[in-house]
């Protein structure tokens, strides 16, 4: 039986006003996965907790297990809260993205240390990286390596060097299929995504590169890799992100 108090490292991914002082918490753990959580009395002025629990924080964290399903935060140690993501619109954005890409993706209480990993890295990255005013989070290329990269830990990585459907090599790739899994040539794209030489290169290359080098993409090959993100979320999970529709 796991033992009912532990600590573990945490990212907080979303919080919520439950009562007059406290909040529910949705967490992503180092040791066991997403679980949600009660800050009780975080609201109040003096709470202990105070900011150090606001989405994109970082933290150390002592949990406590009862009996329903929500734990208990009885401890908070700051790791890092990345004021600087939150206090800029444009990164609180693409940030927000990647909270929700991970929320939804890994839904279950079971440890995943990639994913884990992965989302650390995205946050500090996002302190630095460049704000953009206006923009669109959605396309931000950071924000889809990110997801992309999820993907892939999650077991849904796009197939891109042949037709996913018939296994043809050396003939264009035109089209997306999340029913295939991957890019199809033009006898079998009936029904898929349209995607340009552009897009799949766009993909190929966040694939490949790790989230610090994800930069200089083209509008519209940044465009054709949020449509197969998006496709993917749909087939693989049957859920939209709000926060790419926003």
């Amino acid at each position: 039986m796991a033992p009912r108090s532990y600590k573990t490292q945490a990212v907080v991914l979303r919080s919520f006003r439950l009562g007059e002082a406290d909040r529910v918490l949705h967490l992503y753990t180092l040791d066991r996965g997403r679980v949600g959580a009660v800050a009780k009395g975080i609201r109040k002025t003096k709470s202990r907790f105070g900011a150090r629990l606001e989405p994109l924080s970082h933290v150390d964290l002592m949990l406590h297990q009862g009996s329903g399903e929500l734990q208990t935060v009885t401890g908070v140690d700051l790791v890092d809260s990345h004021r600087a993501a939150r206090e800029d619109g444009y990164r609180l954005g693409v940030g927000l993205v990647g909270l929700e890409a991970m929320l939804r993706l890994f839904s279950e209480q079971e440890a995943n240390p990639r994913a884990f990993t992965a989302l650390v890295r995205f946050l500090e990255l996002l302190d630095e990286w460049e704000s953009r005013a206006p923009g669109t989070p959605a396309v931000d290329p950071l924000a889809l390596s990110f997801q992309l990269k999820l993907l892939w830990v999650a077991g849904y990585l796009p197939h891109l060097t042949s037709c996913a459907e018939c296994g043809a090599v050396d003939v264009p790739l035109v089209g997306y299929s999340p029913q295939a899994g991957g890019a199809v040539c033009e006898r079998c794209a009936a029904g898929a995504i349209a995607i340009s030489p552009a897009g799949l290169a766009a993909i190929e290359g966040l694939l490949r590169a790790p989230m610090a080098h994800a930069t200089g993409l083209t509008d519209p090959g940044a465009r054709d890799a949020l449509k197969v993100i998006t496709a993917s979320y749909e087939h693989h999970g049957g859920f939209r992100l709000r926060t790419l529709s926003a």
